[in-house]
């Protein structure tokens, strides 16, 4: 076999990721995610959307400013708006890239863009030449190649190339095809299309049919060299192609394909634990890689054959990719330097002493419940601490539950609404319910619980429970975190939480593409 070629890992977590309802993500947290996608050292991190809203922009910008090695990317439509908008955002970059695309299937230049297909390839020959003012690493996108008649794609692609695209994507948006046919597509693609060798072709491959990762390696195996992929498979209806799938499949594999990856793969767990506390969107246990069961094993047979030798039954190392790799960093004799200084290596920033002083006195009150804490534990403090350290309409003081056998559970707590406490009191099918219907008889927001999650963030039994609320009401949706070791003071931090975001009280959660 010749010389493994380089796989690009494109990410597109806090782009394409976000759009699954209830994601989007405040501009501190693309950014936490963002360093952790460095440190797993990510090829190109396609940090948002920059003409979709002012906080965007800033977001992307900001990525821009602090992500050194990997390199930032912007979507844009192919307009001009969007072009230039993309432009400035990542002007800061060490290495920038514009993302630019249009729809070139029938049933979306007719019925969507309303646009001939001359008009379609005019429109995509200016935006590439026009992102190349801006940097000589210009990406384009056939939306819905799928879709899309073959000749009319090799018309596009050629006179891109010809503009100055570096990179060609080929994505199945609507998640259609299946892997002989994707593959077929893309090796027919890279030989029709003339200057094809001049570039990187890539595929986006979206999860409908539960193809996207099998695609997407099929891809790889006709000549694509770069994958677009998310952290747990995040994204708009059935997610998209898995990161950790696609890089531990090439890696696995290897004898069936001549790539590999720059990806340190001991960040992988790291990374889709931080993902999944931030967006809301817990990771099934039976996930692969990542999931908590991954490497788990429960029959007498397999655990035999694990004990006799690890390989029987497993294809892959646990601790490889991160798992048992988060040490015991901090505990409660711990001081504020070693604090300060775990934070930092977890890529939290903190911006000033009044906040360090604040999170670390929830360190303490945490360590006096908790003998261990790990760096799950800081990473959902310090997401606690992004809402709780502003002035929102809601807050939290105390609580009181009671639950007995044949008696209706009870929840007494203490609220500050608007800087003044009050005490509510509710019954409740649940304790969690009763603190849900309390903390209501004084909201009266009218929401719509649409998801209720629990999950423990270490193992043991003092693990810190992280709970989940989203809510709905009058068309938006927002998510409401809280952690604590008692699961019912978590749900009640997480509705509360909610409903400040409902309010507008905490920072807006960024608008994704639409």
């Amino acid at each position: 076999m010749s010389e493994k070629e380089t796989l690009i890992i494109f990410d597109t977590t806090l782009r394409d990721g976000e759009q699954s309802p209830g994601a989007s993500m405040t501009r501190e947290e693309k950014l936490r995610i963002a360093r952790q996608l460095e440190k797993m050292r990510v090829d190109v991190i396609e940090a948002g959307f920059a003409a979709a809203s002012p906080g965007d922009f800033e977001a992307v910008k900001g990525i821009a400013q602090t992500v050194r090695e990997s390199t930032v990317c912007s979507l844009a439509r192919a307009s001009e708006k969007d072009v230039r908008t993309a432009g400035e955002a990542i002007a800061p970059a060490a290495r920038g890239r514009i993302h630019t695309f249009i729809a070139t299937s029938p049933i979306h230049m007719e019925k969507k863009l309303r646009m001939t297909p001359d008009a379609v390839l005019e429109a995509a020959v200016a935006a590439v030449k026009l992102a190349r003012q801006f940097t000589d690493d210009v990406e384009f996108s056939a939306e819905d190649a799928v879709r899309s008649e073959t000749d009319f794609l090799c018309r596009i692609f050629e006179a891109v190339i010809a503009a100055g695209a570096s990179t060609i994507n080929v994505p199945d948006t609507v998640g259609y095809s299946l892997p002989e046919v994707w593959g077929a597509r893309i090796r027919e693609l890279i030989e029709r299309v003339k200057g094809a060798e001049r570039v990187i072709w890539s595929t986006h491959c979206h999860n409908d049919l539960g193809m996207a990762v099998a695609n997407s390696l099929a891809a790889v195996q006709a000549g694509a060299r770069q994958v677009e992929c998310t952290i747990n498979g995040l994204g708009e209806r059935a997610g998209n192609a898995s990161l950790e799938e696609i890089v531990m499949a090439v890696r696995t594999r290897a004898d069936l394909f001549n790539v590999t990856t720059r990806l340190d793969i001991s960040q992988i767990v790291p990374a889709s634990k931080l993902v999944s506390q931030i967006t809301g969107y817990p990771v099934q246990p039976n996930k692969a890689i990542v999931g908590a069961n991954a490497f788990a094993h429960e029959s007498g047979i397999h655990q035999d054959g694990v004990l006799k030798h690890r390989e029987t039954y497993e294809i892959m190392r646990a601790e490889d990719v991160g798992w048992g790799a988060n040490k015991l960093v901090l505990g409660k004799l711990s001081g504020r330097n070693a604090f300060r200084t775990r934070l930092e290596e977890l890529g939290i920033a903190i911006e000033s002493e009044a906040q360090l002083n604040q999170a670390f006195a929830r360190f303490k009150e945490l360590a006096d419940k908790k003998s261990e804490i790990f760096d799950e534990d800081l990473q959902a403090l310090m997401s606690d601490e992004e809402v709780t350290s502003i002035n929102e309409r809601f807050r939290f003081v105390a609580a009181c539950f009671h639950s007995e056998t044949g008696e209706p559970p009870r929840a007494e707590l203490t609220l500050s609404v608007d800087g003044k406490e009050t005490t509510c009191r509710a019954t409740g099918a649940g304790p969690v319910d009763a603190a849900f219907q309390a903390i209501e008889s004084v909201a009266n927001s009218g929401a719509k619980l649409l998801l209720y999650s629990v999950n423990a963030i270490t193992t043991g039994t003092d693990a810190q429970g992280e709970v989940t609320v989203r809510l709905s009401r009058d068309g938006k949706v927002t998510n409401g975190q809280g952690a604590d070791t008692d699961v019912i003071v978590a749900s009640a931090k997480a509705y509360v939480n909610a409903l400040n975001r409902l309010y507008g009280g905490v920072p807006n959660k960024l608008n994704p593409q639409v």
